[in-house]
Parts: structure tokens; sequence; C-alpha cells
């Protein structure tokens, strides 16, 4: 029984930040975050390991190229931060903010069924990047091998039916 409320635990971990190394020679760290605000990461704190063995408040230093630099309690030498480098920083889902219509959490969509609009199941999704330009969906497609990579946009994904666990989709001819 205490197996299943530390899965339950687990399931409700979003991940929200990332350490990237350190970041000069005092303990600071190099922080991705992944909060729509870059800085709210702050308002989150502690922030914990996956594997919850590292707990962290933060201290915000300034912004740095393609991240933030910051104080991590408990890190206070340039080997501290460079020992953490790769660690995801989650938080308790119950402290973020409940998305807004048409928003969602990528966590939440990792798993759902995907469907064209004939109800013809696509493949289920593998997981949310975004490598500048838009959101893509990447789709373990029905019956091949390799991942499709669906733009997230209203034209291409009308309908999110979370309740109903699919995705509504209307790809591009010939992606799938």
């Amino acid at each position: 029984m205490n197996d299943n409320k530390e899965s339950d635990a687990m399931n409700d971990l979003v991940c929200v930040g990332a350490i990237a190394g350190a970041y000069g020679v005092r303990g600071e760290v190099r922080l991705k975050s992944f909060t729509a605000d870059a800085e709210a990461i702050v308002d989150y704190a502690p922030l914990t390991s996956e594997d919850g063995t590292h707990s962290f408040s933060i201290t915000l230093t300034h912004v740095i190229k393609n991240g933030l630099a910051a104080r991590l309690s408990g890190v206070s030498t340039k080997e501290d931060a460079d020992a953490l480098k790769g660690i995801k920083l989650y938080v308790p889902r119950d402290r973020l903010p409940e998305p807004d219509e048409d928003e969602y959490y990528y966590t939440d969509l990792v798993g759902l069924e995907v469907r064209d609009t004939g109800g013809t199941v696509l493949g289920r999704v593998k997981s949310v990047q975004n490598h500048g330009a838009t959101d893509l969906l990447e789709i373990i497609a029905q019956g091949q091998e390799n991942t499709v990579l669906l733009p997230f946009t209203h034209a291409v994904v009308p309908t999110v039916d979370m309740a109903g666990g699919r995705i509504i989709a209307d790809p591009p001819e010939g992606l799938f």
C-alpha cells in the first residue's frame, strides 16, 4: 500500500526546470526554467529531484544566455554545482496554477491517444518538444517503428479531450 502512495506522489510531480551545471566558481548553477515566465520558477520552491534525494530553496542571481544563474541551498562550490548537472527539478502538481482553457501541462499530454478527424487511431503522445518555432507532439504512430512530429497548433490539433484521454488531429497530408 505504501508503494502505491509513493507511486501516486511521483505521478503528481511536474518538472519545472533542470540544472545545466556550474555558473562561475562560487557555487552558482546554470538553471533552465520550464515555467511560462522563466523567473517564476522561484515561486514554486522548494524544488526537488525526481527521486526526492535533493531538495533546494532557490535564489535567482541574474539572467544569462539560455537560462538563469541561481544559488541553491546546500550548494556552495563549483564542484557541488557541477555534480548536479543534468538533475531535473520538480514540484508537486498542487503548487502549480490550474492551466487556462486551451493551455496544458506537457506532462498531461503524454500518453493521450491521437485520432484523426475520422476517428482512426494514429498513435499515442510520447513527448512534447519545442525547438523554437512551435510545440511539437512526438507521436508513437500506430504500426510504425519511427515516431512522428505533429505541430501542436489549433489548425493541426483542433481538439484536446483531457477527460476522454484523447487528441483529435488533422495532420498534414502524408505525415502518417
